[in-house]
């Protein structure tokens, strides 16, 4: 008989670690498959929640935000890059050199929870802003991956012009932090599991195994 787990990846759109760990991740659950299965829901963390709409320069925005050199955030932003090819994820330019908010790209993560079409659309959304340069706090690019993953598009932009979910992610966010999550990728197995960052596919698989056989 299978097992069945339940994971909630607490990330942002615009952290390269999580789609560096979502990539290792898939890969553990291929390995799994069928012994073990999961159920994915997407959780809210904003790294930058305070971003302005016109976004940062992402070098200038990484070295601020950290206390790196322009070198340092150079190096980084190479070695993230060689990470993601070896998990089969090309990252491009990183957004177009830019930093955005992405609050109401969460907004729209949560909606698509009520139509199973919320992992569909985070990948989307990643490839918006890695891999196409794209902006996520643009209500047309947002409304555009909306329509290409096959969600309704005029709901979508009722949402983006009005507050809708605008609490539920915010309290949603609260609840994650409150809990001690400070820093993203998270992955939560069954409530209680917590594995952080980017981590290689063979932790992940270990560590599923290991709370499969427990629960």
């Amino acid at each position: 008989m299978s097992k069945h787990l339940k994971l909630d990846i607490v990330s942002d759109i615009s952290c390269p670690w999580c789609i560096i760990g979502y990539q290792a991740l898939n890969q553990a659950l291929a390995k799994l498959a069928p012994e073990i299965t999961v159920a994915i829901t997407w959780q809210p963390f904003e790294l930058n929640p305070h971003m302005p709409k016109e976004g940062q320069e992402i070098t200038e925005h990484l070295t601020e935000k950290y206390g790196i050199s322009v070198e340092q955030s150079n190096q980084n932003r190479e070695m993230i890059k060689q990470r993601g090819l070896a998990l089969g994820y090309e990252f491009g330019n990183r957004g177009g050199g830019r930093i955005y908010n992405t609050f109401d790209a969460h907004r729209l993560l949560h909606w698509a929870k009520e139509y199973d079409k919320q992992t569909e659309l985070k990948l989307a959304l990643f490839d918006l802003y890695f891999k196409q340069s794209g902006n996520p706090s643009d209500h047309q690019a947002l409304l555009t991956v909306v329509e290409n993953v096959g969600l309704d598009k005029e709901k979508a932009k009722q949402i983006l012009a009005s507050n809708e979910y605008e609490q539920d992610v915010r309290d949603l966010q609260s609840k994650y932090q409150l809990a001690g999550i400070s820093s993203v990728p998270a992955v939560i197995i069954n409530n209680k599991h917590l594995i952080s960052g980017g981590q290689p596919a063979d932790v992940f698989e270990k560590a599923m195994r290991e709370i499969a056989e427990e629960s």
